[in-house]
């Protein structure tokens, strides 16, 4: 596996997709940078660390074998990836936010960009971006989000648990390939957030309501059951989790 190591980039996610668009790429080539000047999260939002303290960095997959309407267990792949690697490390209280935000102590350690190569109806590639909070101990504007060093009281090295991450992808994408999808399926629900428990939630139209996560649908919708013990499936952009 091919690692590309730089000390400043926009973002990793977009270094690899213009490489991917100019070049041959290999399954598995991973770009990791010491700092990111405009890393990217869901929906838009920013990814902020501080330099040469947390994992920055983005793998290409190839996926073909993957069709267009399971493209959501490709996150569910690589969340439980970062759910085993950080296990592996000893950390407790690991749960996965759906759809792929990694939370520990309830707080946001992980999160993922992942950005499909979609051609002839076909995804011919995944360009998978995750930024992981390790030594970085400064979240003042970001009261939700802590690192494996507050955590667990640690300095950990960059490198080693970049390489723990990158072979838990590897295990994970091979039961994909596999076509394992019900075990990872059944793991992920496993871990999910909030699962059976009361929570609130926003619509897209802004209006609150209460439910139970109950899991998710075979092509990755959030499983809400609400009053009257009806299940309602709600899609990425369609709901947030109030907690």
């Amino acid at each position: 596996m091919r690692i590309i190591k730089l000390d400043a980039i926009d973002s990793t996610n977009t270094y690899l997709k213009k490489l991917a668009a100019t070049s041959s790429v290999e399954d598995g080539l991973t770009v990791a940078a010491k700092f990111q000047t405009q890393g990217r999260g869901q929906m838009g939002t920013v990814w902020d660390s501080q330099e040469a303290k947390s994992l920055t960095f983005s793998v290409f997959k190839e996926v073909s074998f993957v069709t267009v309407n399971q493209h959501f267990y490709i996150s569910i792949a690589v969340s439980l990836a970062i759910y085993e690697g950080l296990s592996s490390l000893g950390l407790k209280g690991i749960t996965v936010k759906w759809p792929n935000d990694i939370l520990s102590d309830n707080k946001k350690i992980a999160g993922v960009l992942i950005e499909n190569v979609i051609k002839s109806n076909v995804i011919s590639g995944s360009v998978i971006g995750i930024g992981l909070n390790v030594n970085q101990t400064d979240f003042t504007d970001l009261p939700s989000a802590t690192s494996l060093l507050l955590l667990s009281g640690r300095i950990y090295n960059l490198d080693e648990v970049l390489d723990i991450l990158l072979k838990q992808i590897e295990i994970q994408f091979n039961y994909l390939k596999n076509k394992q999808f019900e075990l990872l399926k059944s793991k992920y629900e496993s871990h999910l957030f909030r699962k059976n428990k009361p929570s609130t939630f926003k619509s897209a139209e802004g209006e609150l309501f209460s439910g139970f996560i109950t899991g998710i649908s075979d092509i990755g919708r959030l499983l809400v059951k609400v009053e009257g013990n009806a299940i309602k499936t709600f899609d990425f952009k369609e709901v947030v989790l109030m907690y």
